[in-house]
Formats: structure tokens, sequence, C-alpha cells
């Protein structure tokens, strides 16, 4: 169970600007910053109507709302996720931006079965969590640096 779970009663971000979140945004472009950040940080999911059957007079049977997985050219997925309402719209501007802690988008990607999650697709500053790295930020691990480089370090209990 996650640390940032609550109820539909109780918004998780109460009075959201959906400005991209100031822990995060001195810190993108410079991967190994942004990844050590995000599991704490407010993203945003794109959720998009996806059309269900057709009715035989060729209206809409029926709509569902579904977050976006792109598929690369070798096969594998990856969910998406923006750093504020602003990239999400210049992406999709009909997308509807879902807030979820950083760490909870990458545990819907996994759950998903994505080996990857793009954050902010189509932005100069856009940058690829995958493989372990997603494993460790949906787990909650915290990413550190170390004189010989980074290292995920799990919390224990």
């Amino acid at each position: 169970m996650s640390d940032h779970e609550g109820s539909l009663a109780e918004p998780a971000f109460p009075g959201d600007d959906g400005l991209t979140d100031p822990a995060l945004a001195p810190v993108l472009g410079d991967t190994s910053a942004t990844l050590a950040r995000l599991g704490e940080a407010r993203v945003f999911v794109p959720i998009v109507a996806v059309l269900g059957e057709r009715a035989s007079d060729g209206s809409d049977k029926n709509a569902d709302m579904a977050a976006v997985l792109m598929a690369g050219a070798d096969g594998r997925q990856a969910l998406l996720a923006f750093t504020s309402v602003a990239t999400l719209e210049a992406w999709n501007p009909q997308a509807r931006p879902v807030p979820v802690y950083g760490q909870a988008a990458a545990q819907s990607a996994v759950a998903e079965g994505a080996s990857a999650l793009i954050l902010d697709l189509g932005q100069p500053h856009w940058s690829v969590v995958e493989t372990d790295d997603l494993r460790h930020l949906a787990a909650g691990d915290t990413l550190a640096h170390t004189p010989t480089g980074t290292a995920w370090v799990r919390a224990t209990e």
C-alpha cells in the first residue's frame, strides 16, 4: 500500500494549479535528478475516451475512459505522464488530466504490463523511465547519489 493513498472524498491535491510540481520543475532535463524526485512529485496521467461498439445506425453504443499506452517499434508499451496540465494539453487538448504521484504512475505502468513511463512526450525535456528504474520507482525506492554514480535504495521498516 502506498503512502499516497487517500479516499475519493479527500482529494490528494487540493488547490492544485496544474503547474509543474515545484520539486520537479528545476530538474527537468536532468535525467538522474528527475528520476530522484519523480516518485514524490505530482504528475498528470492523460485519460482519453475510447469508443466501444457501434450501434447498427452508426451511433456510439458506448465509450470508456482509458489511460494512454504507446507501443514502440519493438512492441514494448509505455504509459504516458505529464508534468503539467499545459504539457498534457499540448500533446492532446481533449485528454483529461488525472493528478497522481509519480510513484502511482509507475505502479500503473507496471500493472498494465508496460515496460516504460514516458514523461512529457513532445516537450524539449521529455524523458523515459524504463525497465529496472520503472520497477524501483513503482516500489517507492529512492535514487541516491554515491561517489561512484547513482544507486536505488530500498527503505526498510
